[in-house]
C-alpha cells in the first residue's frame, strides 16, 4: 500500500478507478446544490485531483478554475474534461495557499478531500497553514461568496465517524462559523475482486473487512461531510 502522496504523484489512474466507484447514490451533487445552487456560478476548486468535482460541476457552472499540486492527477482530469467538449474550465498546478487567479473572481471556492492533508502533514503548524488556505479561498471569492469543504466522516462506517486525526480540524471549522451537514457516499464495485483490490490499494488490508455484499451489490460504506461558510 503506497502512502497517499505517492498515490497522488504516481498512481493517478488507480486513484481515479477507486473514486469513480464512490457515491453511486449520487448524493454529492444533490447535497451541494442544497447548500447553494451552482447554475451559472464561477467556481475556483482547490485540490481538484482527477476532476471528480470538476467534471460534476462543469455541466452547470459558468466557469470553473481547477487547481492541484499533482500534474499527474490533473492530467486525468484534463482528459475527462476534454471528452466533454466543454470550454468553461481551466486547469493548472498550484498549491492551496497560492492559486493563480485574481481576487474576487469566483462565487464559490470549493475543495474536496484535500485540505485535510494541510492538517495532517503540518502537525505543529496546521492551524497556521490551514488559515493560509482559508485566506486564499476567501481571496478568490467575491463579496458574499461561499467557501465549501468536503471531507471524509468515516470510510467503512454507515454513520458519521470522525477520524481521530481530523477532529481538531473539524472543531476548528465549527469555531470559524462553518455550517455542516453529512451524507452517505458509499463505494459500489463491479465485483468482490475489484472491491478488494482498490480498497486495499488506498485504505489498506484492514478496510477490506468492511466491504459488504447484499442486494445493492458489493459496497464499502462511506460518510462524507460538507462544511460551508458564506462571507
Amino acid at each position: 500500500m503506497p502512502d497517499h502522496f505517492e498515490i497522488y504523484s504516481k498512481h493517478a489512474d488507480q486513484y481515479e478507478a477507486l473514486v469513480s466507484r464512490e457515491d453511486y447514490q449520487q448524493n454529492i451533487f444533490r447535497t451541494l446544490n442544497q447548500v447553494i445552487p451552482f447554475d451559472n456560478l464561477t467556481v475556483v476548486e482547490f485540490g481538484a485531483g482527477t476532476g471528480r468535482l470538476t467534471c460534476m460541476l462543469a455541466p452547470v457552472v459558468k466557469f470553473i478554475y481547477a487547481f492541484d499540486s499533482s500534474q499527474q492527477m490533473l492530467d486525468v482530469a484534463i482528459a475527462k474534461l476534454q471528452k466533454s467538449n466543454r470550454q468553461n474550465w481551466q486547469v493548472a498546478v498550484s498549491d492551496h495557499r497560492h492559486v493563480s487567479v485574481g481576487k474576487g473572481v469566483a462565487d464559490v471556492a470549493i475543495s474536496g478531500w484535500s485540505v485535510c492533508y494541510i492538517v495532517v502533514t503540518n502537525k505543529e503548524t496546521w492551524q497556521d497553514e490551514l488559515s493560509k488556505t482559508l485566506s486564499e479561498m476567501r481571496r478568490v471569492i467575491s463579496p458574499k461568496g461561499m467557501l465549501i469543504l468536503l471531507e471524509t466522516l468515516g470510510t467503512g462506517y454507515e454513520q458519521p465517524h470522525q477520524p481521530d486525526g481530523l477532529r481538531p480540524y473539524y472543531e476548528y471549522l465549527a469555531v470559524q462559523g462553518f455550517q455542516h451537514t453529512w451524507m452517505r457516499t458509499d463505494y459500489q464495485f463491479r465485483d468482490i475482486t475489484e472491491a478488494e483490490m482498490l480498497t486495499r490499494f488506498f485504505f489498506g488490508d484492514a478496510m477490506v473487512e468492511k466491504i459488504t455484499r447484499d442486494e445493492r451489490g458489493v459496497i464499502l460504506p462511506e460518510c462524507t461531510g460538507i462544511w460551508w461558510l458564506k462571507e
